[in-house]
This record gives C-alpha cells, structure tokens and sequence, in this order.
C-alpha cells in the first residue's frame, strides 16, 4: 500500500480534529490551518488517483465513513461561523440604532429651516 493513503487519512484525522475547536480566540487560526491542510489534501488527491490493489480498494473503502464524518463536521463549521457572522451584524446594528435612535426616521414631508 502506499505511503500517500496513510498520509490522506492521517490529514482526515487533523482536520476532524480542528472542526472540533470551538474557541473563538484561535478561529482565525483554526481555519488558516484547515484552508491548508484542505491545499495539501488536494494536491495529495492529484497524485493518489485509483486503488490499484485489492488492499488499497479495502483500505479506501474504510476510509469512506471518515471522509463522510469529515464533511459533515466541515459543514457544521461553516454553518456556525456564518450564524455567528450574522450575529455579529445584527449586534452593530443594534449598537449603531442605540447610538442614533433616529437615524431610520423618515423625513418625508419635514420641513428645515437651511438659513440657519
């Protein structure tokens, strides 16, 4: 069997591991490090191409489950990075409406003295 497959598992197993890391302190992190492992698992894949041994198509086959573990779990990542993206808009505008209350006041029909 080669090397490359045990390598591809073993990037799995990392990037299984980083989509656990809920701190946001290290997110920014987190995900620099998930961006490049998900690099190097691409490049690896360009190289890996078909099982060629009946050991390798078992090996592979057993790696099916965690590739599927593996995108669930990225999924879950992106899903609440985008939940706390939105978050974190709907708080600024929170904050910009208790700074201003009457910025979102139509003016319509209001008259203003420019002279002054």
């Amino acid at each position: 069997m080669r090397a490359e497959w045990k390598k591809w598992e073993m990037l799995t197993n990392t990037l299984l591991h980083l989509t656990t890391i809920r701190e946001e302190e290290r997110r920014d992190e987190v995900i620099e490090q998930i961006e490049g492992l998900l690099e190097k698992r691409g490049e690896l894949q360009k190289q890996l191409g078909a099982p060629e041994t009946e050991e390798e198509r078992e090996y592979v086959r057993s790696l099916l489950p965690l590739e599927r573990q593996m995108t669930e779990q990225l999924d879950a990542f992106m899903s609440l990075i985008r939940q706390n993206i939105t978050q974190a808009k709907t708080k600024k505008g929170h904050v910009k409406e208790y700074i201003n209350p009457y910025g979102k006041v139509a003016r319509d029909g209001t008259y203003y003295d420019t002279k002054q």
